[in-house]
């Protein structure tokens, strides 16, 4: 199993705090902390957004073990030789422990805000896929030219090479389109996709295995992952309550979110497992301002992710994120094993670890 921190960085929090969450997760012995690639909150109010990449190299000189990355990062924010060239800084830096989710761009506001360019959905999607393949190429430490619509490179060779070989994974975010699934049998380790059905997920799982098998590629080296909103109470009344709560500050379709207790819940991941979801990721969203500020201990104010990997997945896994709140109603079961302050509460096969 395999636990890690997952942090929405473009609500409000800080260098100081980051320090703390990247320590507080090292010190607890968790896998990773990963975090969005956002320069604009859609949670809440404005609040301090430092650039993603630039916090995850500065991470990595303040670590040992932890691995780092996004989830995801947009094409649109970069070009593709400036971000693989962050990305095998931060992999040196770090020694060989980043990872990188990709995607084509979605916040249109965010982007009017910072004044990059959101060209319409199927331009977008054409830029994304010359974007990912100059990444891997990128990474080979060979020389190459590149002609697409979007970029032309000539006689690039992208020194030095990552430290991890072939390359460092790469996640795909998409909505189970043909294009983004084709892209992530060719490229990528994990696929995201997010607010999707129990069926949708079987349908969307054997796609993927179709596309890898295209590809002669075997479809258990392709992992999927599922993004979903959750709200957990004592009783369906309560539970019910903070959805609505939840649903009218996070952009996700409520009839595709879930509400309920931690048993119900538990039940639930196991369906998505059977499914064919190597990895859930729910959120607890913007319930997580309801909490009281603190200043220093980050840890004590995002949500913690648990990951129960599948050994035939090495970047697949399941598992819950909740907030601290959510940890002390519906859990109750301590570790010894853990240090002082952080709590390993188990459900059903799922685990979360969260710091008090």
């Amino acid at each position: 199993m395999k636990v890690c921190l997952v942090i929405e960085g473009q609500e409000g929090v800080g260098w100081d705090e980051w320090l703390a969450l990247a320590r507080a997760t090292e010190d607890a012995g968790l896998d990773g902390l990963f975090r969005s690639d956002h320069y604009t909150s859609f949670h809440g109010p404005p609040g301090a957004a430092l650039d993603a990449w630039a916090t995850i190299v500065a991470l990595a000189s303040a670590t040992r073990d932890l691995r780092l990355g996004t989830l995801v990062s947009p094409a649109t924010f970069r070009h593709p030789s400036e971000l693989a060239r962050v990305v095998v800084t931060a992999d040196h830096v770090s020694g060989g422990r980043i990872e990188v989710g990709v995607g084509a761009g979605w916040f249109e506001n965010e982007h009017r805000q910072n004044g990059f360019a959101f060209p319409d959905v199927s331009e977008r999607f054409e830029q994304f896929a010359e974007y990912v393949e100059i990444l891997m190429r990128s990474w080979s430490a060979e020389t190459f030219d590149f002609r697409g619509s979007h970029y032309t490179l000539e006689g690039q060779r992208a020194l030095p090479a990552p430290v991890q070989i072939p390359h460092p994974p790469v996640i795909v975010g998409g909505r189970g389109g043909r294009r983004s699934r084709a892209l992530a049998a060719e490229f990528a380790q994990e696929y995201n996709v997010g607010f999707f059905s129990l069926d949708e997920c079987r349908r969307i799982r054997h796609e993927l295995d179709e596309a890898c098998r295209d590809r002669d590629r075997d479809p258990s080296t392709l992992g999927m992952s599922l993004m979903t909103l959750v709200a957990l109470g004592e009783n369906a009344d309560e539970s019910r309550e903070r959805l609505g709560r939840m649903s009218a500050r996070f952009s996700g379709p409520e009839s595709l979110c879930h509400a309920g207790t931690v048993d119900e819940m538990a039940t639930l991941l196991h369906r998505f497992e059977d499914a064919a979801c190597d990895h859930v990721v729910t959120h607890t969203g913007p319930d997580l301002f309801d909490l009281p500020p603190v200043e220093h201990d980050a840890a004590a104010r995002k949500s913690v992710l648990a990951r129960r990997v599948n050994p035939g997945h090495p970047h697949g896994g399941f598992g819950v994120a909740l907030s601290p709140l959510d940890a002390r109603r519906v859990f109750d079961y301590v570790s010894p094993e853990l240090p002082d302050g952080w709590h390993s509460v188990r459900g059903e096969g799922t685990w979360v670890v969260i710091h008090d």
